[in-house]
């Protein structure tokens, strides 16, 4: 399959191989509470189940996932994904770094490059984003990459019993051009 590259980022398909660091970084709490999907604790030995399910989508047209990695050295870092809704021309991009990571606008540049990526190569109509009100990082991250501010879905979902607003980001290919 193809990869991408940015300035400082190798975007590259996942393998099951990447599950131990998967693993190392989604155990940590302070990246898994800015997601919907990641639990915490997060289940030993589950993220190889977790990266066949996402290749297995991926092969269905249902997803278009990336492992972001570091140049020179691939040294993986996170993933950044578009999860494709054909019958709309749609994707929501979704995407998460390593906390040892954060800070260094590595989201940024990744999160960009799969838009571009939606628009150019899925051939998408329509890239949306959403993020807990309570995560400005994610929303921020956004907003750099042209995505317009679209509404506050309050209490939308629920995370360990509790309710939170969701705050929804998007642009279409003609406003992206």
């Amino acid at each position: 399959m193809k990869q991408f590259e940015t300035d400082r980022l190798i975007l590259r398909d996942i393998h099951l191989e990447d599950a131990d660091v998967v693993e190392e970084f989604a155990s940590d709490y302070q990246l898994a509470k800015t997601t919907l999907n990641i639990p915490h604790p997060y289940p030993k030995g589950s993220a190889k189940e977790f990266l066949a399910n996402c290749i297995k989508v991926q092969k269905e047209g249902k997803l278009k996932v990336l492992a972001v990695t570091l140049k020179p050295t691939n040294e993986f870092i996170g993933m950044v994904n578009i999860s494709i809704h054909k019958k709309f021309l749609r994707g929501e991009l979704a995407y998460w770094i390593g906390k040892p990571f954060w800070g260094n606008g590595y989201a940024t540049e990744a999160a960009k490059e799969m838009v571009r990526i939606g628009f150019d190569e899925l051939m998408l109509n329509r890239v949306f984003a959403q993020s807990f009100t309570m995560n400005p990082g994610s929303y921020r991250i956004m907003e750099k990459i042209g995505l317009q501010h679209e509404g506050l879905l309050q209490e939308h979902v629920s995370r360990d019993g509790e309710f939170y607003d969701i705050t929804v980001y998007g642009i279409t290919e003609k406003h992206y051009r």
